[in-house]
Formats: C-alpha cells, structure tokens, sequence
C-alpha cells in the first residue's frame, strides 16, 4: 500500500519536473519502527500542484484542501486506512526579534533541512527516479535515533531564539520518544527560557498536552523544571515543590508525588483530561498548608480549594472552558472521597453520596484514587488497595440495589408545585433537597409512592396542606 502511495507522489512530481522529497516525522517515524499515516512531502517547486496533481490520480477516496496564502496543501486519501499527505514548497526562513513567524523565501532542499528544528526530523527520502528511495541526512539524524538524541542541526541559540516554541518541542519529543536533549541544546533552551512569552499560549498548551499524554509524561515535566520553562508556563505546579520539617515532622514533597500519581495513571488510561485531572487533584497543597503541634502539616480543604482553581488555570493555559473543564474540577473535588472510605467504616450513605456526586464519572475517580497511592510502603499500599477493592464492592452493590448514579429524585419540583398549589420559591427547594437526601440516607426508597409520601409529610411540616384533587 506504501509502494503504491509513494509511486504516485513520485510521478506526480516527476510529470511537473519538480524534484520532490519525504520529510520529517514520517521518515523518523518508519525508522523508528513506529506506525505512521502522516507524510510530509518537500517540493522544490510548487507543493500546490504537486497535490493537484496527485490527487486528480487517486481520485476516489481522496480529498485536497489549499492554502495558497500558505503555499501548501493537505491531502487526505482513503483506502484500508486514512492517509494524511502534507505538501509544501522548500523554502528558508529568516525571523525577528519580536517575532515566531518566519519571513519565508522559496529555498533548496539543503535550506529546508538547515530549517528543521531537530536533527531526527530534518532527514529526506528521495522521490526522484535516480535516487528514488535514498536517504538523505546531512546531520547525522539516524545516529542521533541510536543514540537517544534530540539535538538541533544548527546553533541551538538561534534555533530556540528564532522560533521558541521549538523549546517545547524538544521536551515534548524527549519525551515522547524515551529521548534525552543534547547537553549544548539543553544550557540553550535554559537560557533562552524568557523567550517562550511570545509563543502563544495555545500552541504551548498543545505540546503540554502531548507531553501529558505521553508514555511517562514525570520525565517531561522534570525537564520542564530544569530548563526553567515550567516556571514561566505552568508557576502553580512549580509550588508544589519541596518538603517542609518542624519539630522533626516533614510532609511529602508534592511535585514528586504529583508526578508518581501522573505516571501511575498514564499506565491505565490515555484519557487527556483524566490525567490533567492527576496534574491538578493536589494543586492547591501549597495555598493550605499549615502546621499544628498536635497533628503536624495539615493540607485542610485543598480539593475544595483545588476545584476552585481549576476554571483560572484552564484559562490560563487556554484548555476549553467547557464539560472537559468541569470534569476536571469534579475529580479534583472528590479525589480524597474514596480515601476516606477506604479508611473508615463503609457506610452504604456515604457510598450513596458519593456515587450520587461522581455520576458516571465514578470509575475514573477510583482509578485517580488509585493512582494517588504513592507511599514506599508495601503493606500501607496493600492495606488501601484491600480496602479500594470493598469499596468498589459496595459502590456495585449499592448501584444495583438503589440506582443512585445520576439520580433525578422521583418527585419532580412541578409536582412539589402542583401538589401544594406553589409558585417557584424556597419551600420547593427545601422539599427537593428533603427528598434527595431522604433517599441518599436509605430513610425512603428510591421510587415515587415513597418519595410522594416524604413529600406530603415535610409539606406538613412547613406548614403546606395539598391542593384538592391533586396527587
């Protein structure tokens, strides 16, 4: 299926005597051994009507969108699989100070690679008919492959001053790929940390994303840390730091442990906001420390504290202020619940309560509760993984027997209304909340002959007689 793509392109691009080249990701991606729809094709010409010209061949499944202020086009072709077919002109690239976006000229092939932000992405494959299928890599990226490198084919200095997102990049390929940063690349991106306020925050939140979303996404954040980025983009997670002793008591320190729970979750799920809400759930440990003589370093309502911070920092990093956010906020909010269980009497209220309060989102919040246990000790481990387990038992039981998740109670506020003859006001809402927290508490049932009931008598006690004829 390859050969057959790649036999197009390479026609294509010969019948318009435009010498053409694979570039980039895809080329390091099949050295690398991993799966790849995504082709980048180089043209030294116009990649414009090399995509024209392409796609008029594998008509069918295919569609073609043109950015001619851009001088590029996307192509994307259907057969077993979605392939993903970028074109664009070589070109060079020159920058200003103030400035991420490149004054662009039509270029070589040797300008479009001295262009390339890293070594491993900066190698070709020849589609030309005398070379057809050669490797072209004027730095040395498949060494840099074997040897784990992520370093830049030119000054890293101007490399990351030019274009300082590349700054993230590199962390985020680090991490991604199991790579270390060259240590000349490494001091530069240190020192040209502050010019990572002229990238914009979206783009920045896209390589955070993809570095929480990688394999072991602790390893970026430490990189993050030590180059002084993180400092600049994300100051609440960089508070976590450090652990604190008075009178020989000490508490964890949170940025590690935060990292351990990341790193916990990441080998169970690749939900993105699942994770973000591991990066968040202890956010605000440093706005509620405190210490008392009796008990030591207390952290009193820091998820209340922490769902609060949520919608500013969302904002802030430009996630979406949306359902993704809210979700986020619950766990936060509701991450020390199962612990609590876990630790006391498992009372089928309490159980109640909280399947009521976490809804569906229940299942991802005893995963984030598991991921929390961080401790080195094996036996506290397994005593909280015992205890995990009766409660995970209980929240079936109690599903199965109550139907509590996402409840709607079965006397609705009209029906409150029409029974006593009521217009919208505070003895409805008490009457509802009466009835949920009835059902929640195992006083009534959760079906309407015995919530109409409860509803009758706490009508009566605010004084409430029902309308004649009503039921």
């Amino acid at each position: 299926m390859d050969n057959n793509i790649f036999a197009v392109l390479a026609r294509s691009a010969r019948e318009l005597d435009m010498p053409a080249y694979v570039i980039g990701g895809y080329v390091r991606d099949r050295l690398m051994g991993r799966p790849t729809a995504d082709i980048d094709i180089l043209v030294i010409g116009s990649g414009i009507e090399v995509a024209a010209r392409v796609a008029e061949k594998l008509g069918g499944n295919t569609r073609v969108h043109y950015y001619k202020n851009f001088g590029t086009a996307m192509l994307k072709h259907y057969d077993d699989m979605e392939w993903i077919i970028e074109f664009v002109g070589a070109r060079k690239e020159s920058y200003q100070r103030d400035s991420r976006k490149p004054i662009v000229e039509d270029g070589t092939l040797e300008d479009d690679q001295n262009r390339r932000d890293f070594t491993i992405n900066a190698m070709a494959i020849s589609l030309q008919e005398d070379d057809y299928g050669s490797l072209l890599d004027p730095f040395d990226g498949i060494g840099d492959i074997e040897r784990k490198l992520i370093r830049t084919p030119l000054d890293p200095d101007i490399t990351y001053s030019d274009d300082p997102l590349r700054m993230m990049r590199a962390v985020r390929f680090a991490t991604q790929l199991g790579f270390h940063i060259e240590e000349a690349s490494f001091e530069a991106i240190h020192r040209n940390r502050e010019r990572i306020s002229i990238v914009s925050r979206e783009r920045i939140a896209d390589e955070l994303n993809k570095i929480i979303l990688a394999p072991r996404p602790s390893y970026g954040f430490r990189l993050l840390d030590k180059t002084g980025l993180l400092e600049i983009i994300f100051p609440q997670f960089v508070a976590l730091k450090g652990a604190e002793t008075v009178e020989g008591r000490g508490h964890k320190d949170n940025f590690e442990h935060t990292l351990g729970v990341l790193d916990n979750l990441a080998e169970k799920t690749n939900d993105l906001w699942l994770r973000w809400a591991a990066v968040l759930h202890d956010i605000a440990k440093p706005l509620t420390k405190r210490y008392d003589n009796t008990v030591g370093w207390t952290f009193h309502s820091h998820e209340f504290v922490g769902a609060k911070m949520v919608p500013k920092i969302f904002k802030q990093q430009k996630l979406p202020l949306n359902e993704k956010m809210r979700y986020v906020q619950k766990l936060v909010m509701l991450h020390l619940r199962p612990i609590i269980l876990a630790k006391e009497e498992i009372t089928d209220s309490a159980i109640r309560r909280l399947l009521f309060e976490a809804g569906d989102d229940i299942d991802d919040l005893m995963l984030l509760c598991d991921a929390d246990i961080t401790s080195k000790n094996p036996a506290k481990v397994r005593r909280y993984l015992k205890n995990f387990k009766l409660v995970r038992k209980k929240l079936v039981e109690i599903e199965e027997k109550d139907r509590i998740r996402n409840f709607e109670p079965p006397v609705s506020g009209e029906l409150v209304m029409q029974t006593f003859g009521l217009k919208p006001c505070r003895d409805v809402g008490i009457i509802k909340n009466a009835i949920k927290d009835a059902i929640l508490d195992g006083i009534i049932p959760n079906e309407f002959d015995a919530a109409y009931e409860f509803m009758l008598e706490k009508g009566k006690e605010l004084g409430l007689r029902p309308v004649a004829g009503n039921r």
